[in-house]
């Protein structure tokens, strides 16, 4: 199984830091955010990663040369200008001819890459995306009315739960065919190609710890529970 590392983004949430470190270098307790992902990776059995480069992707480069301190085979790919998050799949087109894994390059979770893996090959589908319950609170009443504006309900200030992407996919090759090939494509733009073809997709619910290193919070919590030894994967 090999994985693609997108680590091409700039980071601007996490501003002034990423002003002189690539996001995925971000330091979370001792170590920086992509040598805790490429340790996870490692014990998820994965052995070759190419991590997609764009800003500052030189420092990525000199902290994790070839990969092989991790027994990993690392390889590189550079973007000239931005091409999203997955358009940068374009240049790894003549190395993907097999099941591969995606994820961003700023995230932690304790989610088991093997149970994943066994999920997307039960089914024909030739993307899974892990989601996360995410819980979104809205500082409003909120209604729910008929088609004459009759109201069904109504809740104050209701906390929502959504699906939420983790950023972290299993794709088939063919998936590649529907990337169109140098210019910048979001997986939104994937997702709704995808939708509107009918081509089938699945989701993989993740109950564990996950953040996003890029949002500010998220970054503060990881801090906070590499301080207390709770974070995921932290020790091995």
């Amino acid at each position: 199984m090999k994985a693609v590392i997108q680590a091409g983004g700039r980071g601007t949430r996490l501003k002034p830091y990423t002003l002189i470190l690539p996001k995925p270098m971000m330091p979370v307790g001792e170590l920086p955010v992509i040598e805790i992902l490429l340790r996870w990776l490692r014990r998820n059995g994965i052995h070759e990663v190419h991590v997609t480069t764009g800003y500052l992707g030189h420092l990525l480069q000199i902290l994790c040369g070839d990969g092989s301190r991790w027994d990993m085979r690392i390889e590189y790919t550079e973007e000239t200008s931005p091409l999203g998050t997955v358009g940068a799949l374009d240049l790894l087109r003549d190395r993907l001819d097999s099941t591969f894994l995606v994820l961003n390059g700023d995230l932690i979770t304790d989610l088991d890459l093997r149970a994943l893996f066994r999920f997307h090959h039960d089914h024909n589908d030739a993307l899974t995306i892990a989601v996360h319950d995410t819980l979104v609170p809205v500082n409003m009443g909120v209604f729910e009315y008929g088609s004459e504006g009759r109201v069904k309900e109504f809740r104050e200030k209701p906390t929502l739960s959504y699906a939420a992407n983790m950023g972290v996919y299993c794709m088939e090759p063919e998936i590649l065919e529907l990337i169109p090939k140098g210019v910048p494509y979001g997986f939104d733009d994937l997702m709704y190609r995808m939708l509107d073809e009918g081509r089938g997709a699945r989701v993989y619910r993740h109950i564990g710890q996950f953040m996003d290193i890029g949002r500010p919070e998220d970054f503060a919590l990881a801090q906070e529970l590499a301080e207390r030894g709770e974070l995921p994967m932290q020790g091995h």
